[in-house]
């Protein structure tokens, strides 16, 4: 029989950033623990259709589910926290939505009506966020809605939870997260930016039920009687979010301040007697207290940028506590590598993962990176153009090749050992064009990978347009780069294993994507164990 599901809204007000992403999937985790079954959906303002031809500049990581969907970075928390996939359903942005309504327009399924704003692309609004209650069988349904409460861009989405909560009564709520500022010169915890956030929503018909404050410093009984009487909301409903160590730490600190009490009350369930997230509070133990420490140099030219490689950075985090170690990222920019500057940018690191990208700019400077990590037999991981240019680097520099490269950056090099794919070379528009998702890859059982998966056939998501050139392999297999992991439909190389070397991968697909909590990426727990393991034979 089919759930009835119950819709959680996540909102935000006074600034951007603020975590309404954590606390999403905080949330999830909690109710996960009192026996739900949860899932999550982003709703972007933009007008893009999704994020995948956004810079990282611009927005950060683009995220990719199973189904080949590229999502807001968000929804990588979401899989990292509840360990639950999610798919092209759980990211929409005004872009897709107003992209079907006028595909609808252009149908006559509207019979000739004006099409408005409301009621045409607020219907099209709650049919998204219902479709994933509707077929999914979850419990509850968790909506972040992207932006800040006020924006010009989320007045659509904000009138269409208005109209939900009317349709759906206590079957619907909504958490409004917002910011109290410490003023140092005064001395004082401010609530007046909240008191603003909360009346621009009851401006636009939307009372919430639960309001998070995101604060630096406690909020005291004062403090929350205050929000509480001029928000409209009982005083256990103010719930504090106080900056943490890490971001792991919010679903203890949410427990903490009752979050999943609250929402349950606020949405008439039942409240189960008991949680059960003791192997969340395992890893946050292991997390805390690891027994060693070992330092990466990740090299990738946006590494400026905090979320360009967030599901990397995560991952390590998560491969780390598997190995009950403490993974020190050190950034470095490819473009500054060179001939002369690169003992002191590597030479003080134990591990090198060269990151994934587009485009030329930085690119020698990788190519030295994995040259430096080859010969001095420092333990290397390539993701996507990492291993394309790990293969480029072995051509030129191994096999003799000298003006290897790949057809991407130099489309006339005489040795195109990274070329475009077949399917790719007649595409015109970028948007969600590239090998996008998950495709099966079958593994060597005599490779390192094969050990750590301990399965010959396995599953990974990707994201690119260029590949191996299977005109080369031969060459590379005889001489010590093997090609291990293929996809076999179409005969394409996967993933790439030097002999003789402690660990040096590299993989077409992006492994980081998959990495969870509770499911650490078997790639990076066998990565940093041999990190650990070279160390200490040195």
């Amino acid at each position: 029989m089919m759930k009835t599901a119950k819709y959680i809204f996540v909102t935000g007000g006074v600034t951007s950033s603020l975590g309404k992403g954590i606390i999403s999937a905080s949330l999830a985790k909690l109710l996960q623990g009192r026996g739900f079954s949860v899932t999550i959906q982003k709703l972007d303002p933009y007008i893009n259709v999704d994020p995948g031809t956004l810079n990282p500049y611009e927005h950060g990581e683009c995220y990719v589910t199973e189904d080949g969907a590229e999502t807001d970075l968000d929804l990588g928390h979401y899989e990292r926290f509840s360990n639950t996939p999610t798919s092209q359903a759980n990211n929409v942005t005004t872009g897709r939505i107003y992209q079907h309504v006028i595909d609808m327009e252009r149908k006559g399924e509207y019979l000739g009506t004006t099409v408005q704003v409301i009621p045409h692309i607020t219907d099209e609004i709650k049919r998204r966020i219902s479709l994933l209650g509707q077929t999914g069988n979850f419990d509850f349904v968790i909506t972040e809605i992207g932006g800040t409460v006020g924006d010009i861009e989320s007045f659509p989405f904000v009138e269409a939870i208005r109209q939900m909560r009317w349709e759906m009564g206590q079957n619907c709520a909504v958490i409004h997260l917002t910011l109290v500022p410490y003023l140092a010169a005064a001395g004082e915890l401010k609530t007046k930016p909240t008191q603003h956030s909360v009346k621009t929503m009851l401006e636009q018909g939307v009372q919430p039920d639960i309001i998070v404050c995101r604060t630096e410093r406690h909020l005291s009984e004062n403090i929350r009687t205050k929000i509480a009487q001029f928000c409209n909301v009982e005083p256990m409903s103010v719930i504090e979010s106080i900056d943490a160590e890490s971001i792991y730490d919010v679903p203890l600190l949410m427990l903490e301040e009752r979050l999943d009490i609250e929402v349950l009350k606020k949405t008439n369930t039942p409240i189960p007697d008991t949680i059960d997230i003791s192997k969340w509070e395992n890893f946050l133990f292991r997390l805390k207290n690891p027994k060693s420490e070992v330092t990466v140099g990740l090299v990738g030219k946006y590494v400026e940028l905090k979320d360009a490689y967030k599901s990397i950075t995560e991952s390590f985090i998560h491969g780390g506590v598997a190995n009950e170690c403490k993974v020190k990222i050190k950034l470095i920019h490819s473009e500054e590598i060179n001939e002369t500057s690169i003992d002191g940018l590597l030479g003080d690191v134990d591990g090198i993962l060269v990151a994934p990208g587009f485009g030329g700019r930085g690119i020698e400077g990788k190519i030295l990176a994995i040259e430096y990590a080859r010969v001095n037999k420092v333990p290397f991981f390539g993701i996507c153009l990492g291993m394309q240019c790990a293969v480029i680097e072995f051509g030129r520099n191994v096999l003799g090749y000298k003006d290897a490269h790949s057809t991407e950056m130099n489309p006339s090099t005489p040795f195109p050992v990274i070329d475009i794919m077949d399917g790719q070379k007649d595409i015109e528009n970028l948007g969600g064009s590239m090998r996008l998702g998950a495709y099966p890859c079958r593994l060597d059982p005599e490779s390192k990978v094969f050990k750590l998966y301990n399965e010959e056939l396995i599953s990974e998501r990707h994201r690119h347009r260029f590949e191996f050139n299977n005109s080369y392999r031969k060459e590379f297999n005889k001489h010590g780069m093997k090609t291990v992991g293929i996809y076999p439909a179409d005969d394409l190389v996967e993933i790439i294993e030097l002999e003789n070397h402690p660990w040096f991968v590299g993989v077409q697909f992006h492994p980081e994507y998959k990495s969870t909590v509770a499911r650490p990426h078997p790639l990076f727990v066998g990565f940093i164990k041999a990190i650990i393991d070279n160390k200490r034979s040195l």
